[in-house]
Formats: C-alpha cells, sequence, structure tokens
C-alpha cells in the first residue's frame, strides 16, 4: 500500500520520504520481473477551508487525499480542491449525508472516495460505523469511484485482495464494484495522481494520410461514362 502521512491544523507539510530508505531491495511482483512500486501519500484531515492549501504545497507526493470533517468541505473537496482521494469516515458517524452533486462531480473529474476497512475488525462499534458510512456513500455513488483501503497501523490488520472484496460486498458493493475496488480503481487513482502532477494532459491526434495505392479512385459520373463508351 502506499506509504502514509497525516497533517492536520497548523502543522507544516512534510517532505515525503525516500523510497529508496524504505527497503534495501523491493520484492519482485508475482508473475512479474520488475519490483514492486512504492508511492508516498499524504493525507490532509481538513476541519477548516484554511487547511488545504495550493495544490502546488503538495507536489512531493505520487497521491494526495483528504479527509473533510464537514458537509461544506466535503462538497468543496468534490467539487473545487486538486486531489485524487476524499476519504470516509470509518471510526465514528458520519456527521453529515453524502449528496449526490457533489459525488458526482467528483466522478466527473476522476476523484475516487476511499473507505479503510481496519476499523471494522478493530471494534464492534467502529464495525457499524464503517458499514453504515460506506452504505451512505454506495447509495449515492451507486459504487462508482470506490476503492476499499486497509489504514492498517501493523501488518496483521491486512487482508488478502479477495477477503476486500467480500467486505465489498457487505459495504454495499456489488461483485464487480468490489473487485474493482481493490483492483482497476486504484490504477485509476495512480493515474489520477501522475496527471495532477503534470498540471496538465493534452492529447493530440491527426489522420493518418493514405499511401496512393490505398485512395480509392475517382469514380466517374455515370452520364459521362456513358458518352464515353459510346465514342
Amino acid at each position: 500500500e502506499a506509504f502514509l502521512q497525516i497533517i492536520s491544523k497548523k502543522q507544516l507539510i512534510p517532505k515525503p520520504q525516500p523510497v529508496a530508505e524504505l527497503f534495501e531491495k523491493f520484492p519482485i511482483v508475482q508473475g512479474k520481473s520488475r519490483p514492486i512500486k512504492v508511492l508516498n501519500r499524504l493525507t490532509v484531515v481538513v476541519t477548516d477551508a484554511s487547511h488545504f492549501r495550493l495544490a502546488n504545497a503538495y507536489k512531493d507526493f505520487d497521491i494526495l487525499a483528504v479527509f473533510p470533517k464537514t458537509e461544506k468541505l466535503f462538497h468543496a473537496a468534490c467539487m473545487t480542491y486538486d486531489v485524487d482521494i476524499i476519504c470516509i469516515a470509518a471510526t465514528e458517524k458520519q456527521p453529515f449525508h453524502c449528496k449526490r452533486s457533489p459525488v458526482n462531480g467528483a466522478i466527473e473529474r476522476g476523484v475516487h472516495f476511499e473507505i479503510s476497512y481496519t476499523a471494522a475488525i478493530r471494534d464492534s462499534t467502529m464495525k457499524k460505523y464503517t458499514i453504515a458510512n460506506a452504505i451512505n456513500l454506495m447509495t449515492t455513488c451507486k459504487g462508482k469511484n470506490v476503492i476499499v483501503a486497509s489504514g492498517a497501523e501493523a501488518p496483521l490488520e491486512m487482508r488478502g485482495p479477495y477477503d476486500i472484496a467480500n467486505l465489498g460486498l457487505v459495504f454495499g458493493l456489488s461483485e464487480g464494484d468490489a473487485k474493482a475496488a481493490v483492483s482497476t480503481n486504484c490504477r485509476s487513482v495512480v493515474l489520477h495522481g501522475e496527471t495532477r502532477a503534470t498540471a496538465l494532459g493534452i492529447i493530440h491526434t491527426m489522420k493518418r494520410p493514405q499511401p496512393p495505392s490505398e485512395q480509392p479512385e475517382e469514380e466517374t459520373p455515370a452520364a459521362k461514362k456513358a458518352k464515353t463508351e459510346t465514342d
């Protein structure tokens, strides 16, 4: 999982830890010949609009997440904040309902919503909060642009992808959306982070000219053909 740092009110934005300092040698991806890729992630806990800064301040991080604590900040995160992930509460009851308009706005911008499952396996009360908050989100987003992460603080709290996908069913995801929440949607978040870092993405397409041999012969009008044959 991504390397995680969290900042709150009046804290300086930390520098990400160099990836080379985490491991002497990275393990090889199963079935591949390349090592795993480790990314730096920053999660900004926002209780006031002034806590979230200009995107340039977070340029050193591969993935940028925001955890809005109020409905107004949730709306701002969905519609205007230049982030990759919006976190949904897991250890407490969500103080507001996720409304359709801002959620759809976030989806259109390619932003994903994150649900952490570790709280649900630590405590029965937190499990109720996690499931209730997840279902609240799923009712609005219909399972689109959702990722399920661990939020683990110890290795024993982590679960395999198939177990997480099954847990996604409890959160209100369909089978297909639950699998996407631990696979393709996570890849989309990484790509969104790369696009955010470049500030602008441009795609230019142009029509490939046909060789002379492939160009269709000009059709001769029927009247002219008849006149030529008569001559």
